[in-house]
Formats: C-alpha cells, sequence, structure tokens
C-alpha cells in the first residue's frame, strides 16, 4: 500500500513538473517572456511599479498595434506589460491565459472578450481578488470590469452599412464574414456589429444579409470567401471584421478575376488593405485606432492603481478610409509624417 502512494506521488511529482516545462516553453515560444521585459526596464534605469497582463485575441496587424500603444504606455508610466495573445482564435486559449493572470496576481489585467457569458465569470473572480480588469475591443457590461477601452461596435457596424449602401445604392446581397466568432458562443460585439450594420441599411428596398465565421486559422477566410463566391453566386458584398480576414477576401476576389464585381468592405489599415483600396479591389475599410486601444487600457489600469478610479468608457473612435480619402490618410501615418518632415 505504502509503496503504491509513493508511485502515485513520485507520478504526480513528474506529471506537473513536466505541465511546468511546457508551459514555461510554450508562453516563452509564443514570445511572452515577462523576464525580458522587466530586464529592459530595468536597464532604461527604472524598476516597473507594476505588472500588468493583456489578453488579446488572434495575432494580426490589429493585435500588433494594440501591443505597441500597450509597450508605449508601460514606458512612459513604468510598468511591466505581459501580452498574451493566441496565433488564432481560440477561446479555450484565452480563458487560460487569464485565469493564469488571476493566480499569478498580477497588478491589473487588460483582456478581449470572445465570450461575454464564459468571460465574466473570470473577469469577476479577478475583480474580487483586487485585480482591476479592462477590457478592450470586445466589451462585457454585465461583468465588474473597471472600464472598456474601444470603438462602439454597434458604430463599427452602421459605418460598414453606410458604405455598402455608398457602393450599392438600392440593392446589396451581403456576406459577413466574422473573424472571432465561435458557435455556441454568446458573442455581443459581433451581434452589435450585426444590429449596426442592418440599421444602416433599414431602408435599403433590396437587402440580404447571410453571415459566416472564419476562427479556425489563418487561410480560413480564403476558403470561406471561395465558399461564399460558390454556393451564393447572388452574393455581391462581402463584409470583413478583421484585418486577416479583409486580406484574405479580397486575394481570393483577385484570383478569382472578381474585381469590380463584388464589393469589399473591410476592417483595419493593414498596408496590404490600403494597396487594395488605391487598386480599386477593396472599396472601403474602417479603422478602428488599436494604438490608442492598447496605450490608454494601461494608461487607465495605472490610473485605477494611483487613484483607485477611472472613466468606464473610453472611445477611441474610427476613421472610414475609401479612394477618395487615402492620399490624405496616407500622409497621417507616423512613418509617412516623418518622411515628409525629412523632405523638408
Amino acid at each position: 500500500m505504502k509503496k503504491a502512494f509513493a508511485i502515485g506521488i513520485i507520478i504526480m511529482l513528474l506529471v506537473s513538473g513536466l505541465l511546468v516545462i511546457f508551459l514555461v516553453s510554450y508562453f516563452q515560444s509564443q514570445g511572452f517572456n515577462l523576464l525580458n521585459v522587466k530586464n529592459t526596464l530595468r536597464n532604461n534605469g527604472y524598476k516597473p511599479e507594476y505588472h500588468f497582463a493583456v489578453i488579446g485575441q488572434a495575432d494580426d496587424t490589429f493585435w500588433q498595434s494594440v501591443r505597441e500603444g500597450c509597450l508605449a504606455a508601460a514606458e512612459e508610466y513604468h510598468v511591466a506589460v505581459e501580452f498574451n495573445v493566441p496565433p488564432f482564435t481560440n477561446l479555450e486559449e484565452q480563458m487560460m491565459y487569464l485565469d493564469i493572470a488571476i493566480a499569478s496576481k498580477v497588478d491589473g489585467i487588460v483582456t478581449h472578450v470572445l465570450d461575454e457569458e464564459k468571460f465574466t465569470p473570470l473577469i469577476d473572480k479577478a475583480v474580487e481578488a483586487g485585480i482591476p480588469v479592462i477590457t478592450v475591443e470586445a466589451e462585457a457590461k454585465n461583468s465588474k470590469r473597471s472600464a472598456y477601452v474601444g470603438t462602439n461596435t454597434f458604430n463599427l457596424g452602421r459605418e460598414s452599412g453606410k458604405l455598402v449602401l455608398e457602393a450599392k445604392g438600392e440593392k446589396a446581397n451581403i456576406a459577413i464574414i466574422l473573424s472571432d466568432y465561435v458557435d455556441g458562443t454568446e458573442n455581443v460585439p459581433q451581434n452589435l456589429r450585426i444590429a449596426g450594420t442592418k440599421d444602416a441599411l433599414k431602408d435599403m428596398p433590396g437587402m440580404t444579409i447571410r453571415t459566416f465565421s472564419s476562427s479556425t486559422g489563418f487561410f480560413s477566410a480564403e476558403e470561406v470567401t471561395r465558399r461564399i463566391l460558390i454556393n451564393y453566386p447572388e452574393v455581391d458584398t462581402i463584409i470583413c471584421t478583421s484585418a486577416r480576414d479583409t486580406i484574405s477576401a479580397a486575394q481570393v476576389i483577385v484570383d478569382l478575376n472578381k474585381v469590380g464585381k463584388i464589393t469589399v468592405i473591410g476592417y483595419d489599415d493593414a498596408p496590404e488593405i490600403l494597396r487594395y483600396i488605391e487598386k480599386g479591389v477593396i472599396y472601403g475599410t474602417i479603422v478602428a485606432n488599436p494604438y490608442m486601444i492598447g496605450y490608454e487600457s494601461i494608461r487607465s489600469l495605472v490610473e485605477i492603481k494611483q487613484n483607485r478610479l477611472t472613466s468606464t468608457y473610453v472611445d477611441t473612435g474610427a476613421k472610414v478610409i475609401t479612394y477618395d480619402n487615402i492620399q490624405d490618410y496616407l500622409h497621417t501615418l507616423p512613418e509617412n509624417m516623418e518622411k515628409d518632415q525629412a523632405e523638408r
């Protein structure tokens, strides 16, 4: 009996050790090495005052910009930021990051909410443990979160709908590709986005909308777009809700020689998207401000830690880019502003 018990203890220790090794290796492989962040801060002459964890969605240009904003604020406010983003949309992985952040007793958490119903208990758990939580880009109004930083998702949908109305006039057969929709989940932000689109098109006499999901990986949006064009030949408009899906859908339109036949409404201002607009492949795109989302989320956490309060809603706004105003927009980008100043 004692021998069996001892063997059981040894097996448990081995499994625990392997789990720790796996988690450490995994986080390091994804680039989530907090020690490097802290060492960087110390090398710059100061010790981080707080340690915050940021949980994002799939790693694309939008979340890369969010990361840049987070790190800029981290340097300004002397804090350490651990940035955790799965390579693809993954509900369980995001929830795992959130649970680990709570167990690690970080000073604050910034999180994207893929499913409000499932995330709310974890957000509430963090707050009850004394860890303030900021939700970004996707909201969780019914949770105990301290604040929301991002763009009103209903308005994002309305802006997409306005572009459809501008491009198509009185009739459109629309397919909306939802980038972070997972079947069986309650995705309030995406529902609001669809509602906003429908609201903008409520007076369009000939309008149909179908929704599709592209949550399985990098190439899924291409597959979804091809399926839409084959199975629903009447579709003449595609609305995308992420940079990755916008780029993938546009590439399929080019490959299938559908430029000018299918109107593409995109999301984000990735360089590829802007080039597609210049070439007439994409009609227009809705641009949020991911850099400011990242910056304001960290600033809000610092404000909570120092003053015990912050604004409960920070709207970082959105812009609409089409062929008509793209040149003006390009001149506002930091790299082009620096180039213009150098030429002067």
